[in-house]
């Protein structure tokens, strides 16, 4: 199924005389797999409670209510609709989940934060101390997914990994070249 949209309603003539849409395609629906867009469409749909096509506050506090939470404030919940540059309807749901998956924080977002575990300056953290924290705090990562990081990371033979060059390619999707 190919995702476009009309993203006017004008027609213009073809030879002939005929009358077609203009249609023009949304580069968010290429970031993401069919299923996923069908997953997204149906999340949508459960949060859009008074399906008008939009989420709103009320949907936010709907769904919420729905989850057990009902003591959500409403600063919360436009504090949520900000993130969005403009009304959320399902094309803005998908930017919106596009900009969180798919983004990585800056690279000198990164840098410092790993500085924080380096406080000599050295340019590597020891492995045993990052995958304590990777497995201890937050989004808790499972003993595999530590092991899959660790395996495409520069890690020297006494087991220090060197995070300025692992920075360089999450943000960058390469290594450096010397």
């Amino acid at each position: 199924m190919n995702y476009t949209f009309q993203a006017s309603r004008k027609t213009k003539k073809k030879e002939g005389g005929a009358k077609r849409a203009q249609r023009a395609s949304s580069n968010v629906f290429s970031m993401f797999e069919q299923t996923q867009i069908q997953e997204f469409k149906e999340a949508f749909t459960l949060i859009d409670q008074n399906r008008d096509g939009f989420i709103d506050k009320e949907d936010l506090k709907d769904t919420y209510a729905s989850l057990g939470k009902l003591n959500v404030k409403d600063s919360e919940l436009e504090d949520m609709l900000k993130e969005a540059t403009g009304p959320v309807n399902f094309t803005m749901f998908l930017n919106l989940f596009g900009e969180k998956l798919h983004g990585t924080d800056p690279e000198d977002t990164l840098l410092n934060a790993f500085k924080m575990f380096d406080p000599d300056a050295k340019g590597f953290v020891h492995k045993d101390e990052i995958q304590h924290i990777l497995m201890t705090q937050a989004n808790k990562f499972s003993a595999e997914e530590v092991r899959q990081m660790f395996q495409s990371s520069n890690i020297d033979s006494a087991g220090n990994l060197d995070y300025k060059s692992l920075c360089y390619i999450i943000t960058h999707g390469e290594e450096k070249e010397e």
